[in-house]
């Protein structure tokens, strides 16, 4: 008996003495707090969410007070809770931060953006109005013979349409003699005092840019709105000039522009603006000479090259540089390749993109079949991130290829995607030129996933093609490039198809195969 209670005080202590010497070393989860989605009144554009800066940015518009803007709904990650409260209304007029905290806290930022359009216009202008945002300054130009004492405004803009108010109004506003009024502006909560210069130029017309691509180039001139303007433009070793086609003119008061079209690439050209005056008489202006720029195909683009690495197909020949790439590293770590080479194609091979669930009973994920321009970086645990983009100085102006799919209902999807099981599938193309500093970023981690954003301020071009329909044959598809501006070079270009629109989501049928062949780029209309 003695000795069972010796026994029994000798486990006593020696389960104190361990429980001592036992630390908690069991790390906290690593999830961070995100913002997953948010919502807000008077929103222009979707919101930018970018999970890596911890930053969210809001387009509002004009009409927006961006000194109460009103938050109404917002998803963080679960569990997660924000200080201050974000639901609710804020002066975004600067950026606000917050704390969100899961285990740990993290510091986002909310801040807005509201591009108010500004616009003065008077009877006998040339050019453009300068705005200095900043000093609250406009200067108006007019002909030299206009007579400042008595100007006619037809058009005064300096904060949102339709909720601005002026002091003094646009019909008290003529007397410029001393060159400078100052003209009170309020909306919303703002008061602003704007000083508006008119001032004379001898200058009638004037051929201020030439934006040059391969076989277009832009042409932008001022001049008086009252007049006849047009452009003329030549080769630079010939003598006789060319009228560019009425139809290619763009006017916008005293402004004109043309898209001129039909150019020879890598080849010189001279272009000048021409008023047609009092009388009848024309008169010139300076000239600009300005070169087209050559023209390239896509490498690959028929999908024809391909070799095989263990499991893993890859879109180019053994001993060439990649230019594409697919997400097949990612899937084939834990099954095959989902985007493979096929003989059913336009001409020679095409490229086979499947959307399939990879993995070993209900442990994996579902891959969408895609292709794309850029390499994929690596695998994060059961997730992708890829590098969207090869550099490209170039400015094409279509996209054209050849597809065919088929789909079926979604049965597979992310949490946040749950409400799409059961509608069909959808297929996207798409095409972006952008003046980025280095290849796109993409991650598919939920806990730090990046897609990519179409309202990338880097993106100079953009168009997508999207489609659940069936095709059962080879169909042509085009993308005409909708460009953001016309002087702004790109440094990369982007091309991404997916038998899966929402392949980053890991959403998607596992019925969806997207046949594409034959991708070219065009370089005018």
């Amino acid at each position: 008996m003695k000795k069972d209670i010796l026994i029994y005080l000798c486990l006593i202590m020696t389960v104190c003495f361990l429980s001592g010497c036992i630390k908690n070393d069991l790390p906290y989860p690593r999830i961070p707090a995100q913002i997953l989605s948010i919502e807000a009144d008077g929103l222009l554009l979707p919101p930018a969410i970018d999970s890596e800066s911890q930053r969210v940015v809001l387009t509002l518009a004009d009409t927006t007070n961006i000194k109460r803007v009103n938050i109404t709904n917002v998803t963080l990650t679960d569990d997660a809770v924000a200080e201050p409260d974000i639901v609710g209304v804020h002066d975004l007029s600067e950026p606000v931060n917050f704390t969100l905290s899961l285990y740990k806290d993290y510091k986002w930022i909310i801040s807005a953006q509201q591009d108010i359009k500004r616009e003065i216009a008077v009877v006998g202008q040339v050019g453009k109005t300068v705005f200095e945002v900043k000093h609250k300054n406009a200067y108006v130009y007019v002909n030299e013979h206009v007579d400042l004492s008595n100007i006619e405004i037809t058009t005064l803009q300096l904060g949102p349409e339709g909720i601005t108010t002026y002091t003094p109004s646009i019909d008290q506003l003529h007397d410029f003699s001393q060159f400078m009024r100052e003209v009170e502006v309020r909306y919303h909560d703002t008061v602003e005092i704007w000083n508006i210069f008119v001032l004379h130029t001898e200058s009638k017309v004037t051929l201020s840019s030439v934006d040059a691509w391969t076989r277009v180039a832009w042409l932008y001139g001022t001049g008086l709105d009252e007049n006849v303007n047009r452009f003329e433009y030549r080769e630079a070793t010939a003598s006789e000039w060319i009228d560019v086609p009425e139809e290619y003119m763009i006017e916008q008061g005293s402004s004109f522009s043309a898209r001129l079209i039909h150019l020879k690439p890598n080849t010189e050209y001279v272009a000048r603006a021409v008023i047609l005056g009092e009388n009848g008489v024309e008169e010139t202006t300076n000239e600009i000479i300005f070169a087209t720029k050559g023209e390239t195909a896509l490498p690959n683009g028929g999908f024809d090259e391909w070799w095989k690495d263990g499991s893993v197909w890859n879109p180019w020949n053994e001993t060439a540089t990649p230019w594409w790439d697919t997400g097949n590293k990612g899937a084939a770590t834990l099954g095959e390749s989902n985007t493979v080479p096929t003989d059913d194609a336009v001409e020679g091979k095409a490229a086979m993109l499947q959307t399939r669930f990879v993995g070993i009973g209900t442990i994996g994920k579902l891959a969408a079949g895609n292709i794309f321009v850029g390499r994929f970086g690596k695998v994060d645990g059961t997730n992708g991130i890829i590098h969207l983009g090869q550099p490209f100085n170039l400015r094409p102006t279509r996209l054209k290829g050849y597809y065919k799919y088929t789909n079926g209902p979604i049965d597979y999807a992310d949490k946040e995607m749950s409400d799409m099981i059961g509608q069909p599938d959808c297929m996207s193309i798409y095409m972006a030129l952008g003046d980025w500093d280095e290849p796109v970023e993409i991650r598919t981690n939920p806990n730090n996933r990046k897609v990519f954003d179409v309202n990338d301020p880097h993106i100079i071009a953009y168009k997508s093609f999207e489609t659940t329909e069936i095709t059962s044959e080879y169909t042509p598809f085009e993308l005409e490039l909708e460009y953001r501006s016309t002087s702004r070079i790109p440094t990369y270009l982007i091309i991404i198809a997916s038998g899966s629109k929402l392949g980053d989501y890991f959403t998607g049928s596992t019925q969806s195969t997207l046949y594409v062949d034959e991708f070219s780029l065009e370089w005018d209309y």
